[in-house]
């Protein structure tokens, strides 16, 4: 009489366990940086210059310089590993922060000022991306087919909360420590910030990955042509539509709080937004698989939509909560869609450019929406300056309707 048994199967490592707990917090912490950089420039150069005016125009300075060397930054990770780029920009960075804080202090001239601002922004770590893109690339080359799609979804569902997060806690962090200690303190807790959490994320294992994809001298085999692909380009003027939508939001809620005789509860309101944004971005992560991506962008731009259209008919601040609630709904699985899609669409080994890509679209929107509404605030009002996010929301509608229109074309065409 014979015996026989099966091998158990071995269990196939999950993403969490390829990377550990340690990666997650690292890259958590070491985002938070960004996040204070542009309202703690904002807080210091008003302190120390006594303009908003000008204030304004080093935060746009900031976002500018960011926009504009982020997706280089990006293309020389996918180059030359993410290491070292992080770790010379992490030291880079840091310095920017302290001289910028030395400069406003000084008697130099304005466009000193604004040229210092400027530095910070083309030398910030761009961790969010950069953390999106060694995830995607370890998913596709590590996780099994059959489960890259959930995964890549809870992936990115959970960097988009992880951005709420900061994005809502950065600025009140530099609120906190402006007033209780001086209006220069954010700046050097963040280039602190900086030098411990981004060099440990630059250290981290994950950060030698360098996509197989890559020739042996790190060139990539994909063309630079596929970067400006329609399926692509239309993800990144959504997530411009998205910029343009929190810019124009935070900077209408302000001067509609403003009128209201109660401008420090602004933020407090906002957080609302950020809040629910958050919340049912990680939700995302639990949505079947056959609620394919095109069809998410369409519902959930849809709920923005819907929710900024409140806007027109807000007349106090509880009605204002209501419809920050309604628009948290839609934008953070928005964001979560359009990242799912940039990595679909991206080649992967150009992964770090094309998360660079979408995240420098969003703070161009960011700083076009924060100065367009700005102006329309000072010249009309408070309610005029609601109309900006409305459009800004119909811009990610009709974005996330061509996305499905090429979305039928290719299956079409299949």
């Amino acid at each position: 009489m014979t015996s026989s048994h099966t091998s158990p199967v071995p269990a196939v490592p999950s993403l969490f366990r390829r990377v550990g707990l340690s990666y997650f917090v690292i890259a958590f912490i070491a985002r938070l940086p960004f996040a204070m950089m542009v309202v703690g420039v904002l807080t210091v150069v008003v302190a120390a210059r006594g303009s908003v005016a000008l204030g304004g125009l080093t935060s746009a300075a900031v976002g500018i310089g960011s926009a504009c060397f982020g997706p280089l930054l990006g293309a020389a990770a996918d180059r030359r590993g993410q290491r070292i780029v992080l770790a010379v920009v992490a030291v880079a960075n840091a310095a920017a922060l302290v001289v910028f804080t030395l400069v406003v202090y000084s008697s130099a001239a304005e466009p000193f000022v604004l040229l210092s601002a400027f530095a910070i922004g083309a030398t910030a770590p761009q961790v969010s991306p950069m953390s999106r893109s060694r995830l995607v690339t370890i998913i596709a080359e590590r996780v099994p087919a059959d489960r890259r799609a959930r995964t890549t979804s809870s992936t990115m569902s959970y960097e988009s909360a992880a951005d709420e997060t900061v994005f809502v806690f950065g600025p009140f962090l530099v609120g906190v420590l402006a007033t209780a200690i001086a209006p220069w303190m954010p700046l050097v807790i963040a280039a602190a910030l900086i030098l411990v959490f981004v060099g440990a994320f630059a250290l981290h294992p994950t950060g030698a990955h360098v996509s197989t994809q890559r020739g042996a001298d790190g060139r990539a085999t994909s063309r630079v042509s596929e970067l400006f692909r329609p399926r692509l380009l239309i993800v990144v003027a959504g997530m411009l539509g998205v910029g343009v939508f929190f810019g124009a939001m935070l900077t209408s809620l302000t001067a509609f709080m403003t009128e209201h005789g109660r401008p420090e509860e602004a933020g407090l309101l906002y957080g609302a937004l950020g809040v629910g944004s958050a919340i049912l971005a990680l939700s995302v992560a639990f949505l079947p698989a056959r609620f394919a991506l095109p069809v998410r962008w369409l519902l959930f731009a849809g709920v923005l939509f819907c929710g900024s259209l409140m806007l027109l008919w807000v007349r106090d601040p509880l009605a204002m909560l209501v419809a920050l609630a309604v628009m948290g709904c839609g934008i953070g699985p928005t964001l979560v869609t359009q990242f799912s899609l940039g990595a679909a669409f991206g080649p992967v080994d150009r992964s770090a450019t094309v998360m660079t890509m979408l995240g420098s679209a969003m703070i161009v929107g960011q700083a076009a929406g924060a100065v367009v509404t700005g102006q329309v605030a000072d010249t009309s009002g408070a309610q005029s300056s609601l109309l900006l996010p409305v459009i800004a929301a119909g811009l990610v509608l009709f974005s996330g309707v061509v996305n499905a229109v090429l979305a039928r074309r290719g299956r079409t065409a299949s």
